[in-house]
């Protein structure tokens, strides 16, 4: 799948419609009051004082190599603080990847928005934690990671897992990486025999989630980690996560700030945005 399927059931659409419906009318009166696309992650903080974030998908847009051309990606630059958030939920399928960062970024914020009014709703969020705290490697069990996932493949290779990798930069990749790494039309056979299946939020961008949710192997354990990943978790759910992996802003300017710097994860976690996740109750 690409950028411009149209997917009326997508994990992104059942989720905006959630977020319609819980937010009723006062998403008409949310706008973007601040915005930063950084080199890592795209951040946005709303007029309530929520704020998201979202991997910035660079890679993704081969044009943007010169003024004239990284124009066309982002043809509204400069006018998008004070558009309203339901204008950017609007506009973030017109197979534009940097508009798809931003529009999920806004919906981090208005779930977040949500969980501060409403709390959640059948399901937990767990503070400061990953989902793989306490969990039982199962004997003889296969692990798939889908992406660079530094500290994930770190942890397993520690740990002498069997485990492979699904990446499509291989140059991510360290020498005894490669050698884990399956090739792309492998990826529907390695899915399918994982027992547990690490899965990065960015796949929400370029709509390859679905795909591999729906090859993966019944009961297995299915984890979707990362800042793109941060938001009202029901849709992921009814498609067999397990968890969810996310960040939650906490300081949003402070944030914002950090990202016009060049900042990633490290030097905002803890400070002025936390790992969360989210789990059935």
């Amino acid at each position: 799948m690409d950028m411009q399927t149209n997917q009326k059931n997508s994990i992104l659409r059942q989720t905006i419609d959630s977020l319609r419906d819980k937010l009723g009318d006062r998403l008409d009166d949310l706008v973007i009051e601040k915005i930063v696309i950084g080199i890592f992650f795209t951040g946005v903080k709303l007029n309530n004082g929520h704020g998201g974030l979202c991997f910035t998908p660079v890679k993704t847009i081969p044009e943007a190599v010169c003024c004239p051309s990284s124009a066309k990606a982002m043809p509204n630059s400069g006018k998008i603080k004070g558009t309203k958030a339901a204008q950017i939920l609007d506009r973030m399928f017109n197979g534009n990847a940097m508009k798809r960062s931003i529009g999920i970024a806004v919906m981090n914020a208005l779930s977040n928005t949500i969980w501060e009014k409403q709390g959640s709703n059948g399901y937990v969020i767990h503070q400061d934690a990953d989902p793989l705290d306490g969990y039982v490697y199962p004997e003889g069990g296969k692990a798939v990671v889908v992406g660079a996932l530094v500290p994930y493949m770190r942890m397993f290779k520690n740990q002498n897992r069997d485990f492979s990798i699904l990446e499509k930069d291989t140059s991510t990749l360290k020498p005894d990486e490669l050698a884990r790494h399956v090739p792309e039309e492998r990826t529907h056979e390695a899915v399918a025999q994982a027992d547990l299946l690490i899965i990065t939020g960015t796949t929400l961008i370029n709509d390859t989630l679905e795909g591999l949710l729906d090859n993966a192997k019944p009961g297995a354990d299915i984890i979707v980690v990362g800042p793109t990943a941060s938001m009202l978790p029901e849709a992921f759910f009814q498609r067999g996560v397990t968890s969810i992996g996310g960040v939650m802003v906490t300081r949003p300017d402070q944030l914002l700030d950090i990202l016009a710097e060049a900042g990633s994860g490290y030097h905002f976690f803890g400070k002025s945005a936390d790992r969360v996740v989210l789990s059935k109750a």
